[in-house]
């Protein structure tokens, strides 16, 4: 890893630093934690009086959010490469990640840029600077710009704050090193804890397999799929579930080809467990059936 950037070279797209998932967050004084956002994970590069920015894997995404650009051009600075999240707020403050997509298409106005590292500013590499020094600068490079914000942190008890952040019905949280460098690649000391939603599903099936939890194969109420969820059910419950695949039998939805799978006719609906803000369900857990 270089110190300096080399004055008039042209900056590049570095591999983003990646959390890793845990159960619950880290405690300590040595952690800071923000609110996890529901966007695009991006990176802007200014230099040269242009911005542009790309997607986590590297893409050029300029044109798409060409108002995060202009943005990014009244930030104080001649240079600078920015570690963020496109977001798009909904009426409750909260972000939405499939808002984004539809205002890259109708709305490009309505997106925002939350920015929570700083690893370029003004020729110099920042990456091997503690995390929260890059973050102090940062906070004051963004201060003041209407669509360029900065995501705050929080100190104390890992576990309250993210029963506040539950509670608000946020995704999640990052828990960060406060003294840690910024290294591409998945991480150790950027750990995301997110949270866990409830809702019911349609019952498309099931997939028994010899040796492991079997599978509860779900889709919402007009039977397009959303994924499995490992059948936790026990008792009555449980036999209630097998009864109904072997007395409700049905053909494969259009389009499915399982072998494995035994699929049931309509009416039973799942209460399933999983995590929040993932477009489809994901660490994904069957409580309760219920005829429908």
């Amino acid at each position: 890893m270089s110190k300096r950037s080399v004055a008039g070279s042209r900056l590049e797209f570095i591999p983003p630093q990646v959390p890793t998932l845990v159960d619950k967050p880290p405690e300590g004084d040595e952690w800071i934690h923000e609110v996890k956002f529901d966007g695009y994970r991006v990176q802007v590069i200014v230099q040269d009086g242009m911005a542009r920015i790309f997607t986590r894997n590297g893409h050029d995404w300029s044109a798409k959010f060409w108002p995060i650009g202009l943005a990014a051009l009244a930030l104080p600075c001649t240079s600078a490469i920015i570690d963020g999240e496109v977001i798009v707020c909904d009426e409750k403050g909260a972000s939405d990640f499939n808002a984004v997509g539809r205002a890259i298409r109708s709305d490009p106005g309505s997106l925002c840029f939350v920015a929570f590292d700083l690893l370029h500013l003004d020729g110099t590499d920042l990456r091997a600077k503690p995390l929260v020094e890059r973050r102090r600068r940062l906070a004051d490079m963004v201060k003041g710009n209407a669509k360029i914000q900065f995501s705050e942190a929080f100190e104390g008890h890992a576990a309250a704050i993210f029963r506040a952040v539950e509670a608000m019905g946020l995704e999640g949280m990052v828990s960060k090193r406060a003294d840690s460098r910024y290294r591409s690649g998945p991480s150790k000391v950027w750990l995301k804890t997110k949270c866990f939603v409830e809702s019911d599903f349609e019952l498309l099936g099931v997939v028994r397999e010899p040796g492991q939890a079997p599978q509860a194969l779900m889709a919402t109420p007009d039977r397009k799929y959303v994924g499995s969820a490992i059948v936790a059910l026990k008792g009555a419950m449980r036999d209630r579930l097998w009864d109904r695949v072997k007395t409700r039998p049905a053909p494969a939805p259009k389009g499915f080809r399982n072998p494995g799978a035994e699929w049931t006719q309509p009416g039973m609906v799942g209460r399933v467990r999983f995590l929040r803000g993932e477009g489809g369900l994901r660490h994904a857990t069957l409580k309760e059936v219920r005829e429908d």
